[in-house]
């Protein structure tokens, strides 16, 4: 069977429990950007991005709260692989803004060069590249 359609990015969807907070956290912590906020006025739904890399985010009601990963199994540490050309230099960038890392660069038992940190609402994300 050929394959005719390339896969081409695949972007994280997170529930969350206050869009302005998520977006700030994402702005200001990890240097992405707001693409877009539906409804403008008052938005339940937004796009931030930062290079390739977009997460989506969206709150839904006040009972509906996030569920990362880590709290419903404690091997499955990861909500999100960000692949890194330089975990080094992202590391740097980002502690100089003053965040707690979930855990410290360094080179993993899985064969990566890799940090992990926690966003505002648990989601565990991990930034790295193979070794």
């Amino acid at each position: 069977m050929a394959k005719d359609a390339k896969l081409e990015r695949m972007y994280p969807f997170f529930i969350v429990d206050n869009l302005a907070v998520s977006i700030d956290f994402y702005n200001q912590k990890l240097g992405f950007e707001t693409d877009l906020l539906i409804p403008e006025d008052d938005p339940f739904f937004a796009i931030v991005s930062r290079d390739n890399v977009r997460i989506l985010l969206k709150h839904i009601t006040e009972d509906i709260h996030p569920v990362p990963n880590h709290t419903r199994h404690e091997w499955a540490r990861w909500d999100a692989f960000i692949l890194v050309s330089d975990p080094d230099a992202l590391f740097a960038e980002l502690e100089s803004r003053g965040l707690a890392f979930h855990e410290p660069l360094a080179d993993t038992d899985d064969g990566l060069r890799a940090f992990e940190l926690k966003d505002h609402d648990g989601y565990v994300l991990c930034f790295g590249k193979p070794l």
